[in-house]
């Protein structure tokens, strides 16, 4: 893989359209964050622009500084060569930008047709004439090629439906530029066809639509043009045909060559697989969130899970935890099946979960270290029988030292500890509970490289002395260090399995870039490769 420069890339050439918005130079800081350091965004007359990065690359800041949810520290925006001051959304639906969000931002209790024209009723001596509006709505739904009874309830069409009347009731105000913030996520493969029909007929109305997506084959299928972001930095501007699938990739995700390449390879240890797999997942998946997928983790080995955000890694662990409820597949636990529907059941299997969003999900910022540590516990014994003051001080003050967090004082607050140390803290307080098997999502991210290291250390250790590891990391490098073997997935499904005894970054790159039906690597397991 090619590093990738630390200043933005030339604008891609191409005929040029009527430049809707320029965005130059925009900066937003929050405190003691830079969350758009001069990035710069050109939007055209009848394009699809789609906006690349992964998490925390700037993508949602950046959209909702166009839209009038942020103020911007520096830089100026332009709307048809006129430059804008955006303090609200109205602001920005004024400049004719309007916006589809993931979560459909209408009113379900209301009809189809009153949806589409919110606002923007046909009256007659000051009252609503409701005909008429259901007639002009008809008009705008059929301009899109939607055949929707308006005066249907909105709460009775799908979710993808609920999104094009979104679009059609931004081409009654008229929009000249539309963003559609990951319209497809809960979307299934005829319902992405349906929505791309529409945009592919907004785009050659003259509309500029800003499009954003974790979907690759969903990115070339649509894109005239891309911007990418990583760290809150502009990389470069590019056309889909110009820019391969792998140096996309790494483009978003980058290098880091750092201290944590000295870390040694923890793949280089053999794993016994001929014995009973500590987990084995068949055929676990929900509908519209993740394929069925099939796994299996041996005593003492870290099985990484690789893919792009949006590819289904978070949402395939939290099934395997029981955070979510599967609709097929199922569960064994060394060899016995099992009935993982809940945390619950997880935990009395001694599966232990950390999820990726420590703040919500993981650490109480409002407890002191102690308290956090010994939370699993105590919730693993119940109310009735509550830690003695001695052992709790012993379990503490072990984990504290274990893992090296700092400040080593067991009564200082949660909230106040650095990103990395309340992961050590969230890690200590799982590791308590003795489990025999732990998932981890992320737990380096957001963090500084000495506690990163320290955190990968650690997790080596424990897989050393028996614990089993599913290891999901967006950072390529650090799965292919760490785990044993990794599971591949993109768009929501399971595309291979690799040995990582002899695996790059590039082999990873180039599995994830791969188009649908190509031959996969003669690394993959074959009972496993898509």
């Amino acid at each position: 893989m090619v590093d990738v420069a630390a200043t933005p890339e030339s604008p891609a050439t191409a005929p040029q359209h009527d430049e809707v918005v320029r965005m130059r130079d925009v900066t937003i800081r929050f405190p003691g964050v830079l969350a758009l350091d001069r990035v710069d965004l050109t939007l055209r007359a009848g394009e699809v622009h789609t906006l690349m990065g992964e998490n925390g690359a700037g993508k949602s800041t950046l959209i909702k500084a166009l839209t009038g949810v942020y103020s911007i520290d520096g830089g100026t925006i332009e709307v048809a060569g006129e430059q804008r001051v955006f303090r609200s959304t109205a602001d920005a639906e004024a400049s004719g930008i309007s916006t589809v969000y993931q979560e459909v931002n209408l009113c379900t209790n209301l009809s189809v047709g009153e949806n589409v024209m919110l606002g923007r009723e046909v009256r007659r001596a000051g009252f609503i004439d409701w005909r008429a509006t259901h007639r002009e709505a008809t008009r705008y739904l059929a301009a899109l090629g939607l055949d929707i009874d308006p005066r249907s309830a909105l709460s009775s069409h799908s979710i993808a439906v609920q999104q094009l009347v979104a679009i059609s009731r931004a081409t009654v105000a008229d929009a000249r530029v539309l963003v559609l913030d990951e319209p497809t996520s809960s979307l299934d493969r005829s319902e992405v066809e349906q929505l791309f029909t529409v945009v592919r007929g907004l785009r050659d109305r003259g509309v500029a639509i800003l499009f954003v997506t974790h979907f690759l084959d969903q990115v070339y299928e649509i894109s005239d043009r891309l911007t990418v972001l990583r760290n809150g930095q502009l990389v470069g501007e590019y056309l889909p045909a110009e820019l391969p699938r792998g140096e996309l990739i790494a483009k978003m995700i980058g290098r880091q060559l750092d201290e944590l390449e000295a870390l040694s390879r923890t793949s280089e240890r053999e794993i016994d697989r001929t014995a009973t797999p500590v987990l084995r997942i068949d055929g676990l998946g929900r509908k519209n969130v993740i394929e069925p997928v099939d796994m299996e983790v041996f005593e003492g080995e870290i099985v990484g899970i690789a893919g792009l955000l949006g590819s289904g890694r978070s949402e395939l662990v939290r099934l395997v935890y029981g955070a979510d409820r599967a609709d097929t597949g199922t569960h064994a636990v060394r060899g016995d099946a099992a009935r993982i529907t809940n945390p619950r059941h997880a935990i009395d299997k001694r599966i232990a979960f950390s999820s990726e969003d420590r703040r919500a999900e993981g650490i109480i910022a409002d407890l002191t270290v102690a308290e956090n540590i010994v939370l699993g516990i105590q919730a693993k014994r119940g109310a009735m029988r509550p830690i003695g003051r001695a052992e709790r001080d012993a379990i503490v003050s072990e984990y504290i030292t274990a893992l090296g967090v700092r400040p080593a004082d067991p009564n200082a607050l949660v909230r106040n500890l650095s990103g990395g140390n309340q992961q050590k803290v969230l890690l200590a307080r799982w590791l308590a509970t003795a489990p025999q098997l732990i998932i981890l999502d992320e737990p380096t991210r957001g963090i500084d490289v000495g506690a990163k290291a320290d955190i990968q250390r650690k997790v080596a250790e424990l897989s050393a002395e028996g614990l089993s590891v599913v290891f999901i990391s967006s950072e390529l490098e650090e799965v292919v260090r760490i785990a044993q073997r990794i599971v591949v997935l993109r768009d929501r499904s399971k595309i291979g399995e690799l040995d990582a005894t002899d695996v790059t970054v590039d082999d990873l790159v180039a599995l994830i870039a791969q188009e649908s039906g190509e031959t996969t690597s003669s690394r993959l397991n074959p009972e496993t490769a898509a």
